[in-house]
């Protein structure tokens, strides 16, 4: 019985295969509607990330750089603007470094590279951050643009752009005003990761206007879709949005002025600075020697970065704004102003025999023979120094600081420049918080000769010939429409009409600025000259003779300064010209013929470009001719770097005014500044050997 197995029937079976049939299907079911309600989920709620996914295996979205707004003049004429530009770049990272060679090749084949390029190329794909685009060709035309779009799918990691770049018609006249535009470096994209600073052909501003202006001049990014198939190849454009420009910036500038004093500075380190007198409007501003804009925005070589951080004039340095000089005998008709309102009369003389004894010391006219007895016009006319020793030991220098600052001296203004040193307007109170030491007698006489602890900067002596000529508390402002009405100064009209009379004489009744006496009919200029020492000179040098400035080094040469406006019986234009260590060694290239020629271009401009075009020639040409001329020679000369060094692109650079030279330039004057503040302190300084000023022209 143990053995025999139970007897299935039929309906025994059926009924187990239906029950396994039901749960084959019931799991069935249950599967086919997670796939039908995933692939639902799929089609309806993840719709549009998959269509977008889709997308981009067919098509490519970059964004269009904005173009950037104009940066024109006070009559629209431009300043920087911007020009069609057919660009290729390189995006290190998009392109394996088994393919370097290959594409590197076929560039060069496509584009007519040549070797040097290829070696540059070569060399800043190495140096590049990975998301940089590197530069291999811009300004191309269309046939050589168009021979690298349609080779793309052969081409991996390669980029051609068309857009605009950054033009500044007058070049390097107009540099430290509008300073330039560069591509992004590395740290400016970590900050914010947007994917427009490594955008091919986006730059941004760096330096002067374009810098301290970028948000405005900036403008939107457009953006662009191509169709592509799987290997890159362009199929057709799709919808594009347009980029939105930036906004246009109007200066207070005269493009023409503006150009006109960077060519009559000539070969000279200097700047110079003219305004409105009555509004505050700056008309121009140069510092030269000075760098092309352009090439800088178009990717400055090693060896131009390298040439303008070597030159001892120091083209990097924005010498209106940074730039600090002791004002020298500019500051004595503003000496005057304080002298007259602390109750000086204008008629009292004063016997200048050449120098005059204080306690155990002896101070020194510039004119050895003296100037004999001279009022407060003749003593200005004539810069007598022994004048101001005395009077201002007389006042007190305490007296005369407050004027300084009034007129504009040891102030900061409201300039949309990042670089901006305000100098110093010595006191008692100043000194003893700063040296920790008391006043003397030798710091007042320093300091009434524009020497010593005094400081200022171009701008600041154009703004007090400003405030001289008109009486009024004028700001000075570049941006069109930002001026506000001035209010007069807290100072005696008629003492103002005394100094402005002063300085009348200085050029045309027989002071030292003759040579600055103008030519257009009607129309006088008024002006004081200023010569800077910055060395010492020695009793012993004194003795056989003090050494020419043409005899002596450039770096050892005094400072030669000149502030002016006219005209001069109802002064409209003010300016103020500065030259580092110039000397007054050649004629043609001193402070009064360039300030006279500034001048008259205001009055007649074709009488100004024509002397102009006569004493060009003398300096090498125009400033164009002679930058290419420094390049040249400074290739050619033994400590320029090896050719691929040389060409490669100075990705490191700082922004000019920021550059190792800037600071180098700065710390020596900063250096010269307290050798002569320590010869003060001790009883001596500028005044113990008396003021450079040369003698009347």
């Amino acid at each position: 019985m143990n053995g025999v197995r139970p007897m299935v029937t039929e309906a025994a079976q059926s009924y187990s295969f239906s029950r396994r049939a039901v749960l084959l299907g019931a799991g069935q079911a249950a599967v086919g509607l997670v796939l039908v309600g995933r692939m639902a989920w799929i089609a309806v709620a993840e719709n549009q990330r998959y269509s977008l996914l889709s997308e981009s295996n067919r098509v490519n979205m970059t964004l269009v750089p904005p173009r950037r707004g104009w940066i024109v003049d006070r009559k629209g004429v431009a300043i920087a603007n911007n020009r069609t530009d057919f660009r290729v770049d390189i995006i290190p990272d998009r392109l394996d470094k088994d393919q370097h060679e290959r594409v590197l090749g076929l560039l060069q084949q496509i584009l007519g590279l040549s070797v040097p390029e290829v070696d540059r190329i070569r060399t800043d794909l190495k140096r590049a951050a990975g998301f940089q685009p590197v530069q291999v060709a811009e300004n191309l035309d269309w046939e050589r643009f168009a021979a690298v779009s349609v080779r793309m799918p052969d081409l991996p990691g390669v980029a051609p752009t068309r857009g605009f770049a950054r033009s500044y018609p007058a070049g390097a006249a107009v540099a430290h005003l509008t300073g330039y535009v560069g591509a992004a470096n590395a740290e400016q994209y970590q900050k914010t990761h947007d994917p427009l600073l490594v955008t091919p052909g986006f730059k941004l501003g760096k330096d002067g206007l374009e810098k301290a202006l970028e948000p405005q001049l900036r403008g939107q990014p457009g953006a662009k879709r191509v169709e592509v198939t799987a290997r890159g190849k362009l199929v057709r454009e799709l919808d594009t949005r347009p980029d939105q420009p930036g906004a246009n910036t109007r200066l207070t500038i005269d493009a023409g002025l503006q150009e006109y004093a960077a060519r009559r500075l000539g070969t000279n380190s200097g700047s110079a600075v003219v305004f409105d007198c009555h509004s505050g409007e700056m008309l121009a501003m140069v510092s030269m020697p000075a760098y092309d804009p352009n090439v800088f925005s178009d990717g400055i070589s090693h060896l131009e970065w390298k040439m303008l951080s070597d030159d001892d004039h120091v083209p990097l340095m924005n010498k209106v704004l940074q730039g600090l000089y002791p004002p020298g005998s500019t500051v004595k008709p503003m000496n005057g102003v304080a002298l007259l309102e602390a109750g000086v009369s204008p008629d009292q003389k004063v016997v200048c025999s050449g120098s005059m004894r204080v306690g155990n010391g002896v101070f020194h006219c510039h004119k050895k023979s003296g100037h004999g007895a001279l009022d407060l016009k003749h003593a200005i006319m004539q810069s007598c120094d022994i004048y101001f020793y005395t009077m201002v030991r007389e006042v007190g220098y305490d007296a005369i600081a407050p004027v300084a600052r009034l007129l504009g001296l040891g102030q900061k203004y409201d300039l949309p420049f990042t670089t901006q040193r305000y100098g110093t307007v010595p006191d008692p109170a100043w000194k003893l918080k700063r040296y920790h030491q008391e006043w003397t007698v030798a710091d007042s006489l320093n300091a009434s000769i524009g020497q010593g602890y005094v400081l200022a900067n171009p701008l600041q002596l154009a703004v007090m010939a400003s405030r001289i000529a008109s009486g009024k508390l004028v700001q000075p402002t570049l941006l069109m429409g930002h001026a506000k009405p001035a209010p007069a100064l807290p100072l005696t009209p008629e003492h103002l009409a005394l100094i402005r009379n002063a300085m009348f004489g200085v050029v045309n009744e027989g002071g030292t600025g003759g040579a600055a006496r103008m030519a257009v009919p009607g129309v006088s200029l008024a002006a004081k000259t200023g010569t800077a020492q910055v060395r010492r000179i020695s009793m012993a040098e004194r003795s056989t003779g003090v050494l020419k400035n043409a005899s002596l080094p450039f770096k050892m040469r005094d400072h030669a300064l000149f502030v002016c406006f006219a005209p001069a019986d109802n002064p409209r234009y003010a300016a103020a010209i500065v030259l580092e260590h110039g000397g007054h060694t050649v004629r043609n290239l001193d402070t009064p013929g360039i300030g006279r020629d500034i001048m008259t271009y205001l009055f007649d401009r074709d009488r100004a470009l024509a002397s102009l075009a006569e004493l060009e020639p003398s300096w090498g040409g125009d400033i164009k001719t002679r930058m290419a001329d420094a390049t040249t020679a400074y290739r050619n000369a033994a400590n320029a770097p090896n050719a691929v060094a040389a060409a490669q692109t100075e990705t490191d650079a700082d922004a000019a005014t920021d550059a190792p030279a800037v600071e180098a330039a700065t710390r020596a004057a900063d250096a010269s500044a307290e050798a002569q503040a320590n010869a003060t302190a001790t009883g001596g300084g500028v005044a113990s050997e008396g003021s450079p000023d040369p003698t009347p022209q």
